[in-house]
């Protein structure tokens, strides 16, 4: 009971308040992703009408068409070479301004971007469209970093993990606005496409705002600064009345471990035999939310709606949307109750059965029409399982399988590894899907088959552990991994010897 007390007081309204504020971020991330495939028709004819420079003449459209679909493709996938690119830098701003004016900073960027996809319509459309969602994507490489770091660093440990999936709520919210308004009758029409682009940077500003109003992260403060009456000072206003000796303790510990081994560069991370196996599963998880096809099934929703007989598949794909984020918000609650390890299994698995079934389903279709229906009873639970695991978890666990020394590092490399996987990804399904059919799903549930094996025995359960506890947990597989190699190999030698 004690127990209990004591984690509802640690879930202040001053936590609450700066978690929400920080995933404002994530909220335009999820914006940014969405919000540019709803009017693509309607941006597509604008770069026809400016290419053409008001020409209205038959073949020069046919010559534009290849020049239209090649700009229109760049301004899609732009978005997420910014990511890639930003995403380095995120622990080098992190430390260099901290947490809350890093976040700050990185504002610029979205508001320069959505004022440049805004005024779209008074110049080159499709050169300010790309230049736009180049610097939103750059924005939000450095906001999907900062965020989950900032997040995970202010939360008690007990939460740490239900805070944490916030970040993935409020993308996948951020996902099914940009699609609600994103309808035509909204601000997907003709006259107010780039307004539907240019709100991406309303987030940013309210943002920017509550931040002057939220406590700088205590692990920061003391562990970067040496400032530690103004950590004790932000630990209280975070986690409310309580004695903030342990945390201290724990953090001063990590600051000893962190003035040790120094500043740990990404070369650092990539050398050092320490951080290889918590860096290995990160890596790993990163890649196997963005392979487990979750986008190629959102590319793929609206063929199969369509073919179900749903006149209007757009509103189908919404449901999709709407999945999505209920059950995001149910990995809120389940994250600190079953953990993130059984979650991950639970999510990968029904993940590859699911892919399965649609592939039988898809193969099925023109012999049995009902396979439709079966299709889109197999994408619906495809997102449900995504997002009790695979989606929320890599986003947060990064920041608890790392001290404070190699976190910001780690952060950048494993944000610069979803975002390349998310890359790969956008720009080649579509020619997967054309040369397999309705067999591409197979290619993901084989690979979701091989990400449960790696999660089952490499993956370790961080709920409710310090990092210290953690790290414990790394050194003891490593351990155990060197014994039993040191055994096979005594047993071989055994062997040779009495052949």
């Amino acid at each position: 009971m004690d127990g209990k007390m004591k984690q509802q007081k640690n879930l202040t309204g001053t936590l609450l308040f700066a978690v929400f504020t920080a995933v404002l971020a994530s909220l335009q991330f999820g914006y940014g992703i969405g919000v540019i495939n709803a009017p693509q028709k309607i941006i597509e004819n604008h770069y026809t009408r400016v290419l053409l420079e008001g020409s209205a003449n038959e073949t020069d459209t046919k010559s534009v068409q290849p020049s239209v679909k090649m700009y229109w493709s760049l301004s899609v996938s732009v978005f997420s070479l910014g990511g890639m690119v930003s995403s380095f830098f995120v622990g080098w701003i992190a430390d260099k301004l901290g947490r809350i004016k890093a976040m700050m900073a990185v504002n610029s960027l979205a508001v320069i971007g959505a004022i440049l996809m805004g005024l779209a319509p008074l110049g080159q459309a499709h050169a300010l469209v790309i230049a736009g969602r180049l610097i939103t994507g750059l924005y939000c490489g450095l906001a999907s970093g900062l965020v989950p770091m900032y997040v995970g660093e202010i939360s008690p440990t007990a939460l740490r993990g239900a805070l944490g999936t916030l970040h993935q709520l409020a993308i996948v919210t951020g996902i099914l606005i940009s699609q609600v308004v994103g309808l035509e009758f909204i601000l997907g029409s003709e006259t107010l496409w780039p307004v539907l682009l240019g709100l991406s940077g309303v987030p940013a500003i309210v943002q920017t705002i509550l931040l002057f109003f939220c406590p700088e992260s205590p692990r920061f403060l003391l562990i970067k600064l040496g400032k530690m009456e103004a950590a004790k000072r932000n630990l209280i206003r975070l986690r409310g009345d309580y004695d903030p000796t342990k945390d201290i303790e724990e953090m001063k510990k990590e600051k000893e471990e962190v003035e040790s081994e120094k500043k740990v560069s990404i070369i650092q991370l990539f050398k050092s035999s320490n951080y290889r196996q918590p860096l290995i599963v990160s890596l790993v998880l990163h890649i196997s939310q963005q392979f487990s096809g979750i986008n190629g099934i959102f590319y793929y929703s609206t063929s199969i709606f369509t073919r179900a007989g749903i006149s209007q598949p757009v509103y189908a794909t919404i449901g999709v949307g709407a999945v999505n984020t209920v059950f995001t918000v149910v990995s809120v609650f389940l994250i600190e109750k079953a953990g993130r390890r059984s979650l991950y299994l639970v999510g990968l698995a029904g993940m590859g059965i699911c892919a399965i079934v649609m592939t039988i389903a898809l193969a099925l279709l023109t012999q049995h029409a009902w396979m439709s229906y079966l299709s889109m009873v197999a994408i619906f639970l495809f997102v449900v399982f995504f997002e009790v695991g695979p989606g929320p978890i890599p986003w947060f666990i990064v920041a608890e399988l790392f001290s404070q020394g190699p976190r910001p590092a780690a952060m950048a490399v494993s944000g610069c590894c979803n975002w390349t996987c998310n890359f790969i990804i956008g720009m080649c399904f579509e020619y997967i899907a054309d040369a397999c059919g309705p067999y591409v799903f197979i290619i993901f549930a084989v690979l979701l088959f091989i990400f449960t094996i790696f999660t089952y025995f490499k993956v370790p359960e961080t709920k409710g552990k310090s990092f210290d506890e953690i790290a414990a947990e790394f050194r003891k597989k490593k351990l155990a991994s060197r014994k039993g190699l040191k055994s096979t190999e005594m047993e071989y030698l055994g062997t040779s010897s009495e052949a």
